[in-house]
């Protein structure tokens, strides 16, 4: 039988926007996405895409994408099903606009998950380049009750388990779990692939599946956010420069020293 494979994916502002284009909706309490800057598949969920198909290039797999959020833009989305993932699965509803709370994008993803029947393996990538948390995976392996293997470089799966090399401050280690299981992938896995022209083609024409919160077979207590974002700016920056002259190069020196000890800094 084919393996079955869950990629969680999420739809997220170009980091690599120039910082004049970055606005915070003070109302909204959210950043404001610029309207000539398209958004992007979080960096490291392309690793985890990347994973789940050079699983795929070695046996035979099928491999879903699964993504939440209040809107998409389809052909950013649909970038996974390009490079060669079979599904495309998005949650989009109004709800579920609560994102920085990973528990509750946790349960949404692992509502969906229950829904398909489950996988064999699900990869991710180890942190969203937005709020930066490398929460949800671990609640969804949690909520799951599965095994996580975080940190990944390399995925394979052989005799019903996922070997994993994980990465660590001096190299890597190899770890082993029973499938079902998830994984978190980071950037040294690889540059994910180039969608191919065909890829692209055969992408536009697939259709994803969209759910509401209302397809989704979760209890509502189950789906009510639990973290409320208070407030969101951008930090002010107060820089001051303060010239140390004196009679020559060896009274200056004595005088900043002076200046530093008066800060409490030597």
């Amino acid at each position: 039988m084919p393996v079955s494979i869950a990629v969680l994916a999420k739809q997220v502002i170009d980091p690599e926007m120039p910082m004049a284009a970055f606005r915070i909706g003070a109302d909204a309490k959210a950043v404001v996405p610029p309207s000539n800057i398209p958004p992007v598949v979080n960096g490291f969920d392309e690793n985890a895409v990347e994973a789940a198909l050079q699983i795929k290039d070695s046996q035979e797999a099928s491999i879903t994408v699964i993504s939440t959020g209040t809107s998409f833009a389809l052909d950013v989305m649909k970038k996974p099903l390009s490079m060669g993932a079979d599904e495309l699965v998005l949650l989009q509803d109004d709800a579920f606009e609560n994102s920085i709370d990973s528990f509750f994008t946790a349960q949404l993803l692992a509502a969906a998950i229950r829904k398909l029947g489950g996988f064999d393996l699900i990869i991710c990538g180890r942190q969203a380049s937005d709020w930066d948390n490398a929460q949800v995976p671990l609640g969804v392996a949690e909520i799951l009750g599965l095994s996580c293997v975080s940190l990944g470089k390399k995925v394979e799966i052989k005799d019903g388990k996922v070997s994993v090399e994980r990465i660590t401050n001096d190299g890597y280690e190899v770890v082993e779990a029973p499938l079902p299981a998830l994984v978190t992938v980071s950037n040294e896995l690889g540059q994910p692939r180039y969608p191919t022209l065909r890829g692209i083609m055969a992408a536009t024409r697939k259709r994803p599946t969209i759910w509401t919160s209302a397809d989704l077979d979760a209890d509502a207590s189950q789906l009510e956010p639990r973290v409320t974002l208070q407030e969101l700016f951008v930090p002010v920056r107060d820089q001051q420069c303060e010239i140390i002259e004196g009679d020559d190069a060896a009274d200056a020196g004595r005088q900043l020293a002076l200046k530093l000890r008066e800060a409490k800094l030597i």
